[in-house]
């Protein structure tokens, strides 16, 4: 067996997660790309122009993880969307808490590292708090409450839970075969609705769907094939290198965050380890500040009045509790997680944008009453 030196393979994964979430950075940062962004527009002026940019990126993400798929390079159900047990409570609960936090906060959690890069000094206070309450989600007072709650809804599939996976057996059809077939056409028609109308098909609308879901497929390739490691030397085991979860990733910004944090405050600590979720949060801020001082349109802003920050502080809370309980964010679930067509993902982008238009229907009848 040809031996293998693992600390080189976790530099070259990491440089390359690095690398294509500067470039995330960049394209959010000059195509204003942003969920809360796209469904605001709707909500409030009628206009579909940057949620068909967001559709573009999640059906050419789709396409390209099922294509790996059919080529046998990667497998959805070892990454941590498509497992055996659905959540579908703790995804329904936590995505509308994401959802309605992200619009108090001003934007998801890819938006805030999107802003801190800007230099919105409120998208760096959200950052702290939004990863606070992620960890103490994942191992502290709110992952008790969450354990012991919402995770107890559950139900564990056979196999596992991506649409290729369920359907295979009643089709006939091999998983390989029907992920392409399904990729194509799920993702193919959320492609081509988003190119339908001349306001899906500007140059920041094709930029903004076409670059960053070719980014979230990227990372895919570069967690679930340059850092796959068939038997890992010192546990014999399949290993997935410089991943948080040990499973195949791609980009997500919530338990990444916190995990960020947790790496700054204990850097000195030998048994923290820089992972593809730190460097890509890194880096999104990084090609984001990138763009924004090349353009000069790097500006410093800050918090109105205190209700603005409570405002923001709540939601950044509600994010961090939320993106966790629901396993990912507008990216983590809403693109990186549905390119796996994953039950859960499903689930948790529905309950996302509810939530996010619970919140928006909400500061619109604030200002009606006050007028």
């Amino acid at each position: 067996m040809q031996e293998i030196d693992l600390e080189a393979l976790s530099t070259q994964v990491l440089w390359a997660a690095f690398g294509l979430s500067v470039l995330f950075g960049a394209i959010a940062q000059r195509t204003h790309f942003c969920t809360m962004g796209a469904v605001a527009d709707i909500v409030n002026i009628g206009d579909w122009a940057r949620m068909r940019m967001w559709v573009l990126a999640i059906g050419v993400a789709m396409v390209g993880f099922n294509t790996m798929v059919a080529l046998g390079w990667i497998e959805a159900g070892k990454s941590l969307y498509a497992g055996p047990k659905v959540i579908w409570l703790s995804a329904l609960v936590g995505g509308a808490m994401f959802g309605f936090g992200m619009v108090l906060a001003s934007g998801c959690g890819s938006k805030t590292l999107v802003r801190i890069g800007g230099g919105n000094l409120k998208s760096l206070v959200v950052f702290v708090v939004l990863g606070v309450a992620a960890f103490a989600t994942l191992k502290g007072i709110t992952a008790v409450a969450r354990v012991a709650t919402v995770d107890t809804v559950a139900f564990v599939l056979g196999g596992g839970q991506d649409l290729p996976t369920l359907l295979a057996p009643a089709t006939g059809i091999a998983k390989a075969r029907l992920a392409l077939l399904l990729g194509a056409v799920i993702g193919g028609a959320l492609i081509l609705w988003s190119l339908g109308r001349p306001e899906g098909r500007g140059g920041d609308n094709l930029l903004g769907g076409l670059g960053i879901g070719a980014v979230v497929a990227a990372v895919w390739w570069v967690s679930g094939v340059l850092g796959h490691v068939a038997e890992d030397p010192n546990t014999l085991q399949e290993a997935f290198v410089a991943t948080n979860s040990q499973r195949m990733e791609s980009l997500s910004f919530v338990a990444p965050i916190a995990y960020a944090l947790d790496w700054l405050m204990f850097f000195s600590d030998v048994s923290k380890h820089l992972t593809i979720g730190i460097v890509a949060a890194l880096g999104v801020v990084a090609g984001s500040a990138a763009y924004a001082l090349a353009t000069r349109t790097f500006r410093w802003e800050g918090f109105r009045n205190a209700e603005d920050t409570a405002n923001h502080l709540f939601g950044a809370g509600l994010m961090g509790v939320g993106g966790v309980c629901a396993l990912g964010c507008t990216i983590g679930q809403g693109m990186s997680g549905v390119s796996t067509l994953s039950l859960t993902s499903f689930v948790a982008l529905a309950a996302i944008i509810g939530g996010a238009v619970a919140a928006l229907r909400w500061q619109a009848w604030r200002i009606e009453r006050a007028v």
